[in-house]
């Protein structure tokens, strides 16, 4: 595996990648960087510029019209269906991981799904920010669950314009 680093105006993002695609973007602070090894080898590599572009268009605060070429391995039927739904989120909107759960079971024709199912899967996530999971909400407008970060998720939300006082915050973050 590749990386390169990237420093954002919230902080030092990683980029890994495959050689090829990108597999992987993660805040180096985060509880995110622990499921990761430290023994990648630094590279510049095209798909690193095409990331960073990428990020620098979106921390402009402007959404990207393109998308760097993902690799994100096998997946179970249940996981694409959640990251196809999290990665249709639109830019600046929020959606819950129950909202999630109910276009699973609908689409799958079953009465319910569950919602935590549904964080596990999100949280699995190997590729925030591209792959917006920071958009994802629990129920009653809950701010919670991000490996990134909750500071981070906050200065995601702001940077795409939610006004995040409308949020319940963790008990820590008030």
């Amino acid at each position: 595996m590749f990386t390169k680093k990237y420093l954002s105006p919230i902080g030092e993002i990683i980029l890994e990648s495959d050689g090829k695609n990108l597999t992987g973007l993660w805040f180096s602070n985060s509880l995110d960087a622990s499921k990761h090894s430290n023994e990648f080898l630094e590279s510049n590599l095209s798909i690193f510029d095409e990331t960073k572009k990428w990020l620098d268009i979106y921390f402009s605060g402007v959404m990207p019209t393109f998308m760097p070429p993902i690799n994100l391995g096998e997946m179970s039927p249940f996981k694409k269906q959640v990251f196809e739904i999290m990665s249709k989120i639109p830019y600046g909107k929020t959606i819950t991981y129950g909202d999630i759960a109910k276009q699973i079971a609908q689409k799958n024709g079953i009465k319910k799904m569950s919602a935590q199912a549904v964080g596990s899967a999100v949280g699995s996530n190997q590729i925030c920010i591209i792959i917006p999971c920071h958009r994802v909400m629990g129920q009653n407008d809950n701010i919670t669950g991000y490996g990134g970060g909750i500071e981070n998720k906050i200065a995601l939300l702001k940077l795409e314009g939610l006004d995040v006082s409308k949020y319940k915050m963790p008990k820590s973050k008030k």
